[in-house]
């Protein structure tokens, strides 16, 4: 165990939540449970949630922004061309992890209208941020819906489907992406 001294932040109460999801399902986030992950008395979690409900909506939020919003939310991206912030989008996808709870969330969304509503909110503020940006690069119609659709199910599905692919490859793989999602 931590020591007494020692607090965990709400980030790794979230974080670790996320993983819990991620292997054992919405059932698995229970107080208990994380606090024996994280080393530490359960009494810590009081410090930062109000009971299991609070963290589950906080841990939406989290996802949301950490997962999502760090990429469409970014003011250093939006400032690139079109090209260069979709190549950049992809590296940060793939170095970052971004789509890791994606599948996770969205099994939990299949029984909780709350949760739901926000992975339906992730997605639209995700198809947002392509559409927005391949509009810039010049498409428009069934061309712009057909790429944005194509980026996000990829990026979506790609750890899912290609999880043993060294990461050096599919990192060198987003160059010919991207040629191919642009070319007219």
């Amino acid at each position: 165990m931590k020591s007494p001294k020692q607090r965990i932040s709400k980030q790794e109460w979230l974080q670790t939540g996320l993983e819990i999801l991620e292997r054992e399902g919405v059932s698995g986030v229970r107080v208990e449970r994380m606090a024996r992950a994280l080393g530490i008395a359960k009494s810590g979690f009081y410090w930062h949630f109000s009971d299991r409900q609070d963290l589950h909506g906080q841990m939406l939020e989290y996802w949301l922004h950490e997962y999502t919003e760090v990429v469409s939310g970014n003011a250093e991206l939006m400032r690139a061309l079109p090209k260069e912030r979709l190549r950049l989008a992809m590296h940060m996808i793939l170095d970052h992890d971004l789509a890791r709870f994606d599948m996770s969330m969205r099994a939990w969304a299949g029984h909780d209208p709350k949760v739901a509503r926000t992975v339906r909110r992730v997605w639209a503020v995700r198809l947002e941020f392509i559409r927005r940006t391949l509009a810039e690069a010049g498409f428009e119609g069934e061309d712009l819906e057909m790429r944005t659709r194509l980026f996000v199910c990829y990026h979506t599905w790609e750890r899912t489907m290609f999880w043993k692919e060294p990461r050096s490859k599919l990192r060198r793989l987003i160059d010919r992406r991207l040629e191919l999602l642009l070319r007219r």
